[in-house]
Parts: structure tokens; C-alpha cells; sequence
């Protein structure tokens, strides 16, 4: 396999400290932000993620990760020394969100749309012609 541009093959990622350090098996098609209120508290803006099988993400670390149960359906991951927000996993998926912003440069990755847009903070908008969700994104 060949990569192209800043494209690699692999993705790696992890938090501020390096308590918790991953590797993906497989690529996702793209990154898809988040504008609901539980994101933009997490992120501290939007969010933006990755989606994987839970079982592509191969851990060399992971002493600091801390799950938060975040609503009656899913958790929210963090790194519980540095407080990096990492990933979002719904209860009985077989598919994990991880932040976007936690991985290692260059990604070649694109955005692809916005989802839960009629939740947006009113400070911003959304100029950038992509396709926009008012609530879930259909990106599989």
C-alpha cells in the first residue's frame, strides 16, 4: 500500500500527558462535527470526530483513561490527569467516536458535514457549504 500527500496509512492519536495512546487498525472516511450542547461542554467548542469499530482501536496506552457516563445511552472518555477529551461510545455500538483533534498530524483527513446543527452556539456559524444535520448526522 502506498500513501499519498500527507495521507497515511495508519492513524495514531492520544492525549495531552500520554496517558492514554492508541492506534487505529482501520481509516476512517472522514471526520463529522458535532454541535449539541454535551459536545461544545466536552470540547470546550464543537466537536469533531472520527468514527471506527471499537475493536480497530489498539491501545499502547491507556493507565489514564477515565469513562463518564454522560446520558442514559453512552460514556464520554477523557484522560483523568490532563483532561484531554478523546472518545464518545453508545451503549450496545460496535463503532467508537474518537476526537479528531487527538490525533497525531498529518491525518489527511476532511470534514464531511455537521450534525446536530440546530443546537449550534449562536457565537459562530457554519460557512463552510458542507452538508448540515439538525440532528444526527446520516454518516456512516
Amino acid at each position: 500500500m502506498s500513501g499519498s500527500g500527507n495521507k497515511r496509512e495508519t492513524l495514531s492519536g492520544g492525549c495531552l500527558c500520554g496517558g492514554v495512546r492508541f492506534l487505529l487498525a482501520e481509516r476512517p472516511d472522514g471526520v463529522v462535527t458535532c454541535h449539541c450542547g454535551q459536545c461544545r461542554r466536552f470540547h470546550g467548542h464543537i466537536g469533531a470526530y472520527i468514527t471506527v469499530p471499537r475493536d480497530t482501536v489498539i491501545f499502547d496506552a491507556d493507565e489514564t483513561l477515565t469513562w463518564y457516563r454522560s446520558s442514559d445511552f453512552a460514556e464520554r472518555g477523557f484522560c483523568g490527569r490532563c483532561g484531554s477529551s478523546l472518545f464518545w461510545k453508545g451503549d450496545g455500538k460496535s463503532e467508537i467516536e474518537i476526537a479528531a483533534g487527538s490525533l497525531d498530524q498529518p491525518t489527511g483527513l476532511t470534514t464531511l458535514c455537521h450534525g446536530y446543527v440546530e443546537d449550534k452556539a449562536d457565537y459562530y456559524e457554519i460557512t463552510d457549504g458542507l452538508k448540515q444535520f439538525p440532528g444526527s448526522s446520516e454518516v456512516e
